[in-house]
């Protein structure tokens, strides 16, 4: 897990984006945020702490609120503690432009975690319930493409 991508991507000095370092929130619960993010195309944020960061994938359609429903979620670079509190509009030329809002937020307990399934129960103010996130080849990202959905 590393910052380093996040921060060359980003001039700090144009964007109100946070820069950040590698550390554990203030909070004893692990932090969930979905953020909706109108960039070049209407994607959500999927951001879970893991290791001092928040580990993000971007969901290209609404996260699924009921079981049955499958979305696609393409893994990112991480992103600092500190970003679940970021709303706001992100400078036309830089990276993600666009405007960024809280779709849901909260914390998570981690059930399964291995390198192609995430086994978590959200507790949101949108989303309540075990959800999973399981690795697959599919798209035209494999490695970093994963399914999420509600069990």
């Amino acid at each position: 897990m590393s910052l380093t991508i996040y921060n060359k991507k980003r001039d700090f000095k144009k964007t109100s984006e946070p820069s950040g370092k590698i550390k554990k929130s203030s909070s004893k619960k692990l932090i969930y945020v979905i953020q909706k993010h109108a960039a070049t195309r209407l994607h959500y944020d999927l951001r879970l702490e893991m290791n001092g960061v928040l580990v993000s994938w971007a969901v290209p359609k609404e996260p699924p609120k009921t079981k049955g429903i499958k979305r696609l979620a393409v893994m990112t670079e991480d992103h600092p503690i500190g970003y679940e509190k970021f709303k706001g509009t992100i400078p036309k030329g830089e990276y993600g432009a666009g405007k960024v809002e809280i779709w849901d937020k909260g914390f998570y307990e981690l059930k399964i975690k291995d390198e192609k399934k995430i086994e978590f129960f959200i507790h949101g103010k949108k989303l309540h319930g075990l959800y999973v996130l399981v690795k697959t080849n599919f798209g035209n990202k494999p490695g970093k493409s994963w399914l999420f959905f509600k069990i």
